[in-house]
């Protein structure tokens, strides 16, 4: 299987034979294992990273095998993403090495991934009334905002009082059509309570 992969404006072609993806699945098992008991992710730790993420993870440690000329490493990283994503159709590796800098690009808009963003709706004051939700939700769902090349928005997470930042998106339109469906999620959360 093929990972087209941008670096630093550079065009990566990362060839992973389907063998070896098959012989690497207990590994790739594994990997999930230790993500499922959560994850430092930069200066967050994410209890119970999701699938996009988790894809994030494993092209950051592709980045560091890149940088590192780690051949094997990298190539059980690649493979690590083609076998999770299998139709992924570019991966943008960010020089910054933000893990949530990465972007999949997979078949469709990145809106398609923005019901798997994995933000938590739980810990919220429910029960509002709608104009309280209204008021609440625009608190706790910032504003799209671009860093480098890419456009993110932050989400507050009140179980554990931090704020939680989007996967990076390329653009600002995709950007809001995320934001828009997670302030929906957040708003009704908080009027169902």
């Amino acid at each position: 299987m093929i990972l087209n992969t941008l670096l630093n404006d550079q065009q990566l072609t990362l060839n992973v034979p389907d063998q070896l993806i098959a012989q690497a699945e207990g590994f790739f098992a594994r990997m999930d294992q230790d993500m499922d008991k959560g994850w430092q992710v930069n200066r967050e730790w994410v209890e119970q990273p999701n699938a996009y993420l988790r894809g994030q993870i494993a092209a950051n440690k592709l980045l560091t095998a890149l940088e590192n000329e780690d051949h094997k490493l990298g190539r059980l990283m690649a493979g690590y993403i083609l076998s999770r994503f299998p139709d992924i159709q570019l991966l943008e590796l960010s020089e910054q090495g933000e893990t949530r800098d990465h972007v999949l690009n997979l078949p469709g808009t990145q809106v398609s991934q923005s019901s798997s963003l994995g933000f938590s709706h739980q810990g919220l004051p429910g029960g509002l009334d709608e104009n309280q939700a209204m008021a609440q939700a625009n608190k706790d769902v910032s504003g799209v905002f671009k860093r480098g090349k890419q456009h993110y928005f932050s989400v507050f997470n009140h179980t554990h009082a931090q704020w939680h930042e989007s996967p990076a998106f390329a653009q600002p339109g995709d950007a809001e059509k995320a934001r828009e469906q997670v302030f929906k999620q957040r708003l009704d959360a908080l009027v169902s309570g």
